[in-house]
């Protein structure tokens, strides 16, 4: 029986620069030329002064971040989720500006790309606070698939 996943990304033409260079360890952002500003999730366009295309282009973003907030989740019916649980659901702000929801996982641990610290995130939520520093790491959802994730860094 094949089980749909409801943790990987449908790619297409215009996220696949996105998500390629997940696959090589790196989190890339949407400048606008126009405003100067960064945007999250990925869009052809500005979401802030509505230019077009051609006048935003993908950067390579640093990958830290703070914590803006979290939840931990103890109950997801919807597969992959439910043999992950419980999990830290969070949503952190880049150092470039953007909001992006993530996942708070251990850094350091099998399975991930980057993420340098031995530090991270209990599933039990404990010892985190708004405004701590984390940063990404990727974590292979499926073969090929990597998705960024976060976990909290010492500074």
């Amino acid at each position: 029986m094949n089980t749909a996943r409801y943790d990987l990304p449908e790619v297409d033409d215009f996220t696949r620069p996105y998500w390629d260079a997940a696959a090589r360890g790196h989190l890339l952002l949407r400048r606008c030329a126009d405003c100067g500003r960064a945007h999250h999730y990925p869009r052809e366009f500005c979401p802030y002064c509505w230019a077009g295309e051609e006048r935003v282009t993908w950067e390579r973003a640093g990958g830290r971040a703070v914590l803006y907030t979290w939840s931990v989740v103890h109950r997801n019916d919807l597969p992959p989720f439910g043999e992950r649980v419980p999990y830290v659901a969070a949503v952190v702000d880049l150092e470039e500006g953007p909001r992006m929801m993530t996942e708070l996982v251990p850094l350091g641990g099998g399975g991930l790309l980057g993420g340098g610290g031995s530090a991270g995130a209990s599933p039990s939520g404990g010892g985190l606070r708004v405004g701590m520093p984390v940063e990404v790491a990727f974590r292979e959802a499926a073969e090929g698939v990597w998705v960024p994730v976060f976990g909290v860094v010492e500074r």
